[in-house]
């Protein structure tokens, strides 16, 4: 690392904005070089930060913010304080919310454990706030650490300082997302007693750990509950309802929440995932243009994901006038195709046994640029290994057969050589012959003919 830092130093670069990014987008998938260059002139930044301190005004605080931040992201915490430190030094006041923001710049970036030290050194100094502990508390949070973050909420419990609505969601959130959902409901609940009424936030985080646990009755109760203490549901509330209803095919009650939506407008109207949702949960073609026609109906736009959803739905049900039909429309609206839309192709005919449809499409993919997903690569290798295998064979069959000029063994010979094709293949229908031609095989079309003559 030191040769780097030192070959850098020799090479006198100037450095500017493209030359940084272009040189860390090179070495993207070896983090140590990236590093270095990253690192490479840190220290320089304390050098200007004194020569804009003998400038009056040049120093304000969204310069310490920047540096703050810079310096957290690289995961340079002893220097992230060190600029905090020098706040009077270049005419800055050291108050509560600088030292708010030092807390909130480290927690960010992970350093929770160091944000936690220094709040407790200095504290006293600058006071603290519910805020202030919220930050740290939030930090251990997100991190997904219970143990401590359950060990910061007794200490706020046995400080001066209330926990507020932030805090209580902020633990709740936490708790339903390690599975805690007993504990989280209990401080739910008692919220309400308390008169700190949970927000819609708050409320959805709790249906959706309910509807999680495959517990829709409670969600259901709390739903009704949240709007009876005059906590609006939103479109993501009636989300995390639909959801979980239509994976176990309640679709009465999740039409009966969609025209709920419908009526209520604004931050209720159905989106994208809304429809996503029902589209998914349905069984056959006849039921897709409803959603659709509610989609139209709420001003709702398409996106490529709606449209890629509806061409794997009629893929999988092998619909295919209306694969042509939706595939034909996104090209029209400009929606797709994308590397999903050829997927869903590729993946869609290789299971309905049609490997020449889904080379093509493959085909079509890669001369647009479009890079494919892994288990795509593994899947055209495994048709290009039956392809050369099904030739393989109809070579070899050719050859040991060839030499017989018997009319009705030609014509056996020939039933064959289409049922050796066909079955590695697992090709639908009649073989065509022309896509033969198509795909290179000239010897296999020719003694074909050979043998229908």
């Amino acid at each position: 690392m030191e040769n780097i830092e030192q070959a850098l130093d020799l090479c006198g670069l100037t450095l500017t904005e493209d030359l940084v990014l272009n040189v860390l987008k090179r070495h993207h998938s070896d983090w140590r070089p990236a590093y270095v260059f990253f690192n490479w002139r840190f220290e320089e930044v304390i050098q200007v930060l004194d020569e804009m301190s003998k400038r009056k005004g040049l120093v304000n605080e969204e310069t310490y913010g920047i540096l703050l931040n810079r310096f957290a992201a690289a995961h340079m915490v002893e220097e992230a304080i060190g600029i905090f430190n020098k706040r009077k030094e270049v005419g800055l006041e050291s108050d509560l919310i600088a030292f708010q923001k030092l807390l909130m710049w480290l927690c960010r970036y992970k350093h929770v454990e160091a944000a936690e030290t220094f709040f407790r050194l200095n504290r006293n100094e600058f006071g603290c706030d519910i805020k202030t502990w919220n930050i740290i508390f939030n930090g251990w949070c997100v991190l997904g650490n219970v143990y401590e973050a359950k060990r910061f909420w007794n200490e706020i419990i046995s400080s001066k300082c209330e926990p507020d609505m932030f805090t209580c969601g902020t633990f709740i959130n936490a708790l339903t997302k390690k599975g805690k959902l007993g504990t989280a409901i209990k401080l739910f609940q008692s919220m309400w007693k308390k008169g700190l009424n949970p927000d819609v936030v708050i409320c959805n985080c709790i249906i959706d750990a309910l509807c999680f646990k495959k517990r829709i009755p409670e969600a259901l109760q709390v739903f009704t509950e949240m709007k009876q203490q005059g906590c609006p549901p939103d479109v993501a509330t009636y989300n995390s309802l639909i959801k979980h209803l239509c994976k176990i095919q309640r679709m009465e009650k999740v039409y009966e929440l969609l025209d709920e939506m419908e009526q209520k407008k604004g931050s209720c109207l159905p989106n994208a995932i809304t429809y996503h949702y029902l589209l998914k949960s349905l069984k056959k073609p006849e039921e897709v243009p409803e959603p659709l026609e509610s989609i139209e109906r709420n001003g709702c736009m398409m996106t490529a994901d709606t449209y890629n959803l509806i061409l794997k739905l009629y893929m999988d049900w092998d619909n295919q006038e209306r694969v042509r039909y939706t595939w034909e429309v996104m090209e029209r609206t400009g929606l797709g195709h994308d590397r999903r839309s050829y997927t869903i192709m590729i993946h869609g005919f290789y299971d309905k046994g049609r490997i020449q449809d889904a080379l093509r499409y493959f085909s079509e993919m890669t001369l647009k640029g479009l890079v494919p997903e892994p288990r795509t690569k593994i899947l055209v290798c495994d048709m290009n290994i039956k392809l050369k295998e099904s030739r393989q064979k109809v070579e070899m069959t050719v050859k040991e057969n060839g030499s017989s000029s018997s009319s009705s063994n030609r014509k056996g010979q020939k039933e064959e050589l289409v049922m050796l094709i066909k079955k590695p293949l697992g090709l639908m229908g009649e073989l065509n012959f022309t896509s033969l031609r198509k795909d290179g095989r000239m010897m296999v079309y020719k003694h074909l003919s050979y043998l229908g003559s």
